[in-house]
């Protein structure tokens, strides 16, 4: 919206800033940071009055998860708020590629919000079909994944391309749509299963959404895609002002959910802030990029997926509770150890991710 200053520019004054994404990416960021103070602690308050007894703990989980007990839920539209009024303030709102993240953004936080207030209203830890959520989820990840295809230049519609080989491109045709719809969806439902402990999930998500925002800035523009030999897609710097909304609405956000929580995501935020990585893989064209880059939630869908099929092949389990989070909880490992050392392998994920940028 800002962007519009621009008219008013000679190309040497103030208004001309607003031409640069970085400006505007780090407008984007603080506002989306003071959202999150401003309007935190009100949110909070609204949903305990509302919500009365707050998010079921299920009664299977760990035994320290009955202390939490009353927490709120529904957190994650301190973010989703957050970070597309940023959006909606600094970006350009003509950019195909900030409309179609917004979208998988908002229709998935519309699905996690359904489904935390069935939990809620029902003082019933199972919400919403998992049906009904896979269902929509793929409606809307098909959306987004054909959205993306007409929005990509003539050479990279449908085209798959590979981290390290710099001229390998994959020509999915009919399938492109179909992988698409796997990445955001995955991407959506993954972040949702690592949200289980105080803070663990947001941070990973800021660390996954700072390395796409540089991501999406480099491969936006063709000085730097020539320098590392990365395919050129137009338009996507814009990405990063909606990446710098979304880590400036978590911090505010991780703020309130710091150990102990006073507020929980809940699947409002984890699902929305989950299809946004992958649907911002999609349009950067580093769909591959985002399974390193992400390998945290890869390894927590895993850890489900895993322990869901050997213990119907055989009744047993291979972890002590899946997701992997609670194994480790099982094993006596303390809440805060266990969400800052997810926090450094992610990190540390991201780096190697980066990496692929350069190492061609």
């Amino acid at each position: 919206m800002l962007y519009w200053l621009t008219t008013l520019s000679d190309g040497g004054d103030f208004f001309n800033l607003f031409r640069y994404i970085t400006f505007r990416a780090g407008g984007a960021f603080m506002t989306a940071l003071v959202f999150g103070f401003l309007f935190g602690l009100p949110l909070i308050n609204v949903l305990r009055r509302t919500q009365g007894k707050g998010q079921p703990i299920r009664e299977d989980g760990p035994e320290g998860h009955h202390a939490k007990a009353g927490t709120p839920t529904m957190g994650g539209l301190l973010i989703v708020g957050a970070l597309t009024t940023s959006t909606l303030l600094w970006a350009r709102l003509d950019n195909s590629y900030v409309q179609m993240v917004l979208f998988v953004t908002l229709a998935f936080g519309a699905i996690g919000f359904a489904d935390d207030f069935a939990k809620v209203s029902k003082q019933n830890s199972k919400g919403v079909s998992g049906k009904i959520r896979i269902f929509l989820g793929l409606i809307i990840a098909a959306i987004a994944g054909y959205w993306a295809a007409v929005s990509h230049p003539e050479a990279l519609t449908n085209q798959l391309a590979f981290p390290i080989f710099k001229d390998t491109l994959l020509n999915l045709g009919i399938f492109f749509v179909p992988f698409a719809v796997i990445v955001i969806v995955g991407a959506a439902n993954a972040v949702n299963l690592t949200d289980g402990l105080d803070g663990l999930a947001i941070m990973p998500v800021m660390i996954a959404a700072a390395t796409f925002g540089i991501i999406a800035y480099a491969v936006g523009r063709t000085d730097f895609t020539q320098y590392l030999d990365v395919h050129y897609v137009p338009d996507t710097g814009e990405l990063l002002i909606f990446a710098a909304g979304l880590i400036g609405g978590g911090l505010g956000f991780l703020w309130y959910n710091a150990p102990p929580a006073a507020v929980f995501m809940g699947d409002t935020g984890s699902l929305a802030l989950g299809g946004a990585l992958g649907a911002i893989a999609v349009a950067t064209k580093h769909e591959i990029v985002l399974a390193i880059v992400g390998g945290l939630f890869v390894v927590e869908a895993m850890s489900v997926i895993i322990q869901v099929a050997y213990f119907k092949a055989t009744g047993k389990r291979v972890f002590l509770m899946a997701p992997i989070h609670h194994h480790y909880e099982k094993k006596g490992w303390a809440e805060p150890q266990i969400v800052i050392r997810f926090w450094i392998v992610s990190l540390i994920l991201a780096m190697i991710g980066l990496a692929t940028l350069k190492v061609r």
